[in-house]
Order: structure tokens, then C-alpha cells, then sequence
């Protein structure tokens, strides 16, 4: 169903000359490829004495945090196999964001621990980048495991395509330029994301020129050095 939608898009015979699709040797904004481990002073996350527990959580290493201390949880966002997104309101800004919080319970296995620090990586990692979710950081409590977004009011790219009904070329070309910078961004730092759909990209706001951001990082890993000469030894 996403693949269609996304075929969809290139209903036209050509892109138009003026819109620049990002050429490979243009650079993200970030130099380094390699992997970061989870940071306990992360750049985006505001440390909060007062609201740590002392107890280290399992997952992520860390002190609890009673999120609500810096948070205060508004509606309900979404839900999801993962997890329930939120709108949350930081206290000490008022600004708004949005935070999914996953049930301890559903984080048991070895595996489902792992998969969910990666992701954590992942988003550390490409923070900052045009067109990717802005991440602001990652809090455990003895319940749940929240992490907090960007809040992209716009919803997903995929019930914008369905309202809209039909694309124009130099729409299209649009929309497709910001996915195509995505892949060359992530690609660039090491990442592969495994899930691009459009469910999977928000648009910023409800503007019609609203930017899209990719999100949804759950499946994504970092490339490992062999891994290409692998592939090409099993075909």
C-alpha cells in the first residue's frame, strides 16, 4: 500500500528542471559516520536533578525520571505496535512535543532491549538533519519508556497523498527531493532506515508547503563495516 502511494507521486513524464534533486557529493550536516553510545549528557536533553530517582533503569542505563516533573501530557497522538504517542507540553518553556511512551512490559527479551537502545542511537545520531524528526531526548521510569520529539502538527505524508487525491509534477517533485535527501543523509552517517512509507514521514504543519520529516527509526541499523561485500558474496 505505501510502495503504490509512493508510485503514485510519479504520475508525470519528467521531474521540472528547476527543482534540484541533492546531488551525492553534497554533505549532511554532520561529519562523523561512526556510532555514538547513548549519552547520559545528551546535547538535546535538559538534565533534571530533581526529577531522578537515584535507581538506574535497565534499558537505557540511566536514572529514572518521573517524566510528568518535566513534562505535562496532553491527548493522545497515536497508537501503535510499539507503543502511544502524545502531546506534551515542557513546563519549563511551554513549548509542545511529542513523546512515545513504550510499556516496560513489552521491552522483556534481550532482543526488544537492544532493537529500542539502537533506535535511541539512531535518533542521537541524525539529530539535527533537514527533513528527520528533531529528537530531544530519552527518559525511563519503572513503567514506561518515553521518547521525546519534535511535534510535526501536520500528520502523516500518507493522509496527506489520500486527501489530496493527485499530485502535480512539480508537487511530486517536491515531496520526492526531501525523501531522496533523507536516504542520501542517512546513508551518509552510516544508517539504513528499513521502513521508508509514507506513513513513516510527517509533515511539519498543516501548511501546504509544510516540509516532511522522516520518523519512525524502530527497524533502522547502523550499516556495519563488511556488510556490503557480505551481500554481494551471497548473490
Amino acid at each position: 500500500m505505501g510502495l503504490g502511494l509512493f508510485k503514485a507521486l510519479f504520475c508525470c513524464a519528467k521531474p521540472p528542471h528547476e527543482i534540484v534533486i541533492v546531488s551525492a557529493d553534497s554533505s549532511p550536516q554532520h561529519s562523523s559516520r561512526k556510532t555514538q553510545p547513548i549519552s547520559n549528557n545528551s546535547p538535546k536533553q535538559t538534565q533534571h536533578s530533581s526529577s531522578q530517582t537515584g535507581k538506574i533503569g535497565a534499558i537505557l542505563g540511566k536514572p529514572y525520571v518521573n517524566i510528568n516533573q518535566i513534562y505535562e501530557m496532553k491527548k493522545e497522538l497515536g497508537r501503535g505496535q510499539s507503543g502511544v504517542t502524545y502531546l506534551c507540553v515542557e513546563r519549563r518553556t511551554g513549548r509542545e512535543y511529542a513523546c512515545k511512551s513504550i510499556a516496560r512490559g513489552k521491552l522483556v527479551g534481550a532482543q526488544e532491549i537492544e532493537d529500542v537502545r539502537r533506535e535511541v542511537m539512531i535518533l542521537q545520531h541524525l539529530s539535527g538533519q533537514p527533513n528527520i524528526v528533531e529528537f530531544r531526548g530519552a527518559y525511563e521510569d519503572k513503567e514506561n519508556l518515553h521518547l521525546v520529539m519534535e511535534l510535526c502538527s501536520g500528520g502523516e505524508l500518507f493522509d496527506r497523498i489520500i486527501a489530496k487525491g493527485n499530485y502535480s509534477e512539480r508537487e511530486a517533485a517536491t515531496v520526492m527531493r526531501q525523501i531522496v535527501n533523507v536516504v542520501h543523509v542517512c546513508h551518509f552517517m552510516g544508517v539504513i532506515h528499513r521502513d521508508l512509507k509514507p506513513e513513516n514521514f510527517l509533515m511539519a504543519t498543516t501548511d501546504d508547503n509544510a516540509p516532511v520529516k522522516a520518523t519512525d527509526f524502530g527497524l533502522s541499523i547502523f550499516i556495519e563495516e563488511g556488510i556490503f561485500q557480505f551481500i554481494i558474496t551471497q548473490l
